[in-house]
């Protein structure tokens, strides 16, 4: 949503031309947002810090938590000294493994401020602060290693990417977390995939062909230019050409052909 957003409002507010794949590609976003709320699972009812402490504490999640810290610190440490100036992806799965704590922080906060204002002591329980912390670092770590990622490399791929792989880890942990795949069917897991997959066809639309000018009106042109073959020669006014594509020695004479 985030990424469509951006794209809409900086054709407007910043005077961007949104072409033909560009709306092509919101389109689809937004076919592919509708169809997995559609079959989106039913969120298992977490109201409490207690229940919230408790599903922190599952194995499962303890044990998906400890590989996406081991993968954290391995990228940070080891890769991303190494291959961080060269490879895309370094930094981009660092911001999107660190987005699970991030997710998972914002989602246990959100119950807390709940309970605070219903008159609960959520300011005494211990998982509060830890939400607290978890949230600030996760996040100051996200922005450190997005800017770097936008230092070095083009816009146009560290969004698409970034995107596809924090909302992939995103869901992953959601349905880890809150066991959303007990209660899905199959249909309903094929359509949340379809529709995963038709988000990123979009995002890849939206963002791969931006600098392209490509619209109803130039279409036929654009495709018709795309199917012809190069031609050296296609201009043929042309009135010098140098024969020969090597540079000659300065003590020998340089032939030329005029074309009429």
């Amino acid at each position: 949503f985030s990424v469509l957003c951006s794209a809409i409002l900086s054709s407007y507010l910043l005077g961007e031309r949104l072409n033909l794949l560009g709306k092509l590609g919101c389109m689809l976003s937004l076919v592919g947002s509708t169809v997995m709320v559609i079959h989106a699972p039913e969120d298992e009812e977490v109201t409490t810090l207690d229940e919230m402490s408790s599903k922190l504490k599952e194995p499962g999640f303890l044990a998906y938590a400890a590989i996406l810290l081991a993968v954290c610190f391995l990228l940070i440490f080891y890769l991303a000294p190494r291959y961080g100036q060269s490879n895309i992806l370094i930094y981009l799965t660092i911001c999107s493994v660190i987005g699970a704590f991030s997710v998972s922080s914002v989602k246990g906060l959100g119950i807390a401020i709940k309970g605070f204002f219903a008159g609960r002591p959520v300011l005494q329980h211990p998982l509060t602060w830890i939400l607290v912390i978890t949230l600030v670092a996760s996040i100051t770590t996200q922005i450190n290693y997005l800017n770097k990622s936008l230092d070095i490399f083009n816009t146009s791929l560290v969004f698409p990417i970034y995107y596809v792989l924090f909302t992939t880890i995103v869901i992953t942990t959601s349905i880890i977390l809150f066991k959303e795949w007990i209660t899905m069917t199959v249909v309903d897991i094929i359509g949340t995939v379809c529709g995963f997959l038709t988000i990123i066809l979009g995002v890849f639309l939206l963002h791969a062909f931006k600098d392209m000018d490509v619209s109803l009106g130039n279409l036929p042109q654009v495709l018709q230019s795309g199917q012809q073959a190069p031609v050296t020669r296609d201009d043929k006014n042309i009135l010098i050409e140098v024969d020969n594509s090597s540079i000659a020695p300065e003590d020998k004479p340089q032939v030329f052909m005029i074309y009429t």
